[in-house]
């Protein structure tokens, strides 16, 4: 199947994304005080990491996970306090939704990373619910 220039962009953005969430992820894990908090995080990243996966089936490309979201978010939960970051990090899953929606009408294989983007928007905020 052939894949327009636009799609394609919007899946190597994709892919970027999830290699970058899951560095993300784990960095968190490893910042958290709360152990419970910890272990979502890194439940997160492995799924994140199968998203990429998912994504480089389609592109075909192997891209390099950046490191500014693994340094910043840590940061922020130290400085701010998980109650202003997770809420910033769960918009960001539920904002994927909408972003990979187009795409998952086209390839099938993408229904499952879109549902669950927003699945792991509900599961960090009720990490907020649950304290």
């Amino acid at each position: 199947m052939s894949i327009s220039p636009e799609d394609m962009k919007v899946l190597l953005k994709a892919q970027q994304g999830e290699l970058d969430a899951v560095l993300m992820y784990n960095a968190l894990a490893d910042a958290v005080k709360d152990e419970k908090d910890a272990e979502v995080f890194r439940q997160l990243a492995a799924e994140e990491g199968h998203h990429a996966a998912v994504f480089k089936a389609l592109t075909n490309q192997t891209l390099k996970p950046k490191k500014t979201l693994a340094v910043i978010v840590p940061l922020l939960y130290k400085l701010l306090g998980k109650k202003r970051v997770y809420p910033i990090i769960a918009k960001s899953e539920y904002g994927a939704v909408d972003t990979y929606a187009p795409v998952a009408e086209k390839f099938p294989e993408a229904e499952s990373v879109k549902n669950d983007e927003h699945r792991h928007g509900d599961t960090v905020f009720g990490l907020l619910v649950n304290e």
